[in-house]
């Protein structure tokens, strides 16, 4: 630091060593210089000015930026902090770091935001991606490695990491069907949510192979949504309701209380995600546990498998598990 509380430049130290200043960025660099006296010199004053070199300046020198790009749908969704957290353990450990941008559930958005971030980045992940196909399809000409969790891409040229959100379902639905309930409802999630069509693809097998009767409504993800649609499926005169996520769960569960409507004996409620609130509850809710700090560790390793050796690696499907707490009973006889 110079005297005047500034961050110490090249000039300085060019400056107190009375050496030119390529000399100093050579030395600074680690390039070779003909005299070891000079170059001393500036290893010496650099060492009193307290001078740091500028990462990114020297990043860009280099053609790299050490910039990881993360695109969520939703922050305030707890399932993305977690998955973040994952992420941040691992390229914390490199010499990475990360750029997290919000969408706010807008596809358009999603897709703009991507490419602002492909340049300056080495990388990016987009966590859960709301764009339709389409979009997807344009990305690789941005020429910046890619990996998407919770999304299946085809054949594009991305790495992809999931978790088996059906299975999820098989397990929800078999639980709920062992306790005797034959009329189940489902709050679903946004209609750009990838997740929300393997979630609706095992409770349509689950409950073809169990004999149990489904009625469905669009919610969405947030509490709100859980809260204004849970009277279509009361309507329809379910004995259960599984959730997209926990937070559409919760709203179910505050409209129920305002009905009086007691849980698990009038209504069983499933959620998903098993965020940590979840076991707080009252009562405590029976959820779906995704991985979700392990989903970011893995959309990592992936991204980090292609920025390394440009080979993209292959799907991957994490496991989903039931957790059964105190939201579901058997149904009132």
């Amino acid at each position: 630091m110079t005297r005047s509380g500034k961050r110490t430049t090249i000039v300085d130290i060019a400056r107190q060593a009375e050496v030119s200043i390529s000399t100093v960025s050579r030395v600074l660099n680690g390039r070779p210089v003909a005299d070891e006296v000079l170059a001393t010199r500036v290893r010496k004053a650099a060492t009193e000015l307290g001078y740091r070199p500028n990462m990114v300046a020297r990043d860009f020198r280099r053609g790299v930026t050490s910039t990881i790009g993360v695109v969520v749908p939703d922050l305030a969704n707890p399932f993305f902090p977690h998955v973040l957290k994952g992420l941040a353990e691992e390229v914390s450990a490199g010499d990475h770091r990360l750029l997290v941008v919000d969408s706010g559930e807008d596809a358009d958005q999603e897709l703009q935001l991507v490419a602002q971030l492909a340049g300056s980045c080495d990388g990016i992940i987009l966590c859960s991606p709301r764009m339709p196909q389409s979009s997807l399809a344009t990305l690789p000409a941005l020429g910046v490695p890619i990996v998407c969790t919770n999304r299946s891409v085809g054949d594009l040229p991305f790495g992809t990491v999931g978790i088996d959100s059906a299975s999820g379902m098989r397990q929800a639905v078999a639980h709920l069907a062992q306790l005797g309930h034959q009329q189940i409802g489902y709050l679903g999630g946004p209609g750009t949510s990838w997740s929300d069509g393997l979630r609706r693809e095992g409770l349509s097998t689950a409950a073809a192979d169990l004999g149990v009767s489904v009625s469905s409504t669009e919610a969405g993800s947030t509490s709100d949504d859980g809260h204004a649609k849970l009277p279509e499926l009361l309507d329809q005169g379910v004995t259960a309701v599984i959730a997209f996520n926990d937070l559409v769960a919760i709203g179910a569960l505050a409209r129920l209380r305002e009905l009086e409507m007691d849980v698990p004996s009038r209504l069983s409620v499933v959620g998903f995600d098993d965020i940590p609130v979840a076991a707080f509850l009252g009562p405590p809710l029976t959820t779906v546990s995704l991985p979700k700090e392990e989903l970011g560790r893995r959309a990592w390793a992936g991204l980090h498998q292609q920025l390394e050796t440009g080979q993209v690696p292959q799907e991957e499907l994490l496991p989903a598990s039931l957790v059964v707490r105190h939201s579901t009973a058997a149904p009132a006889d």
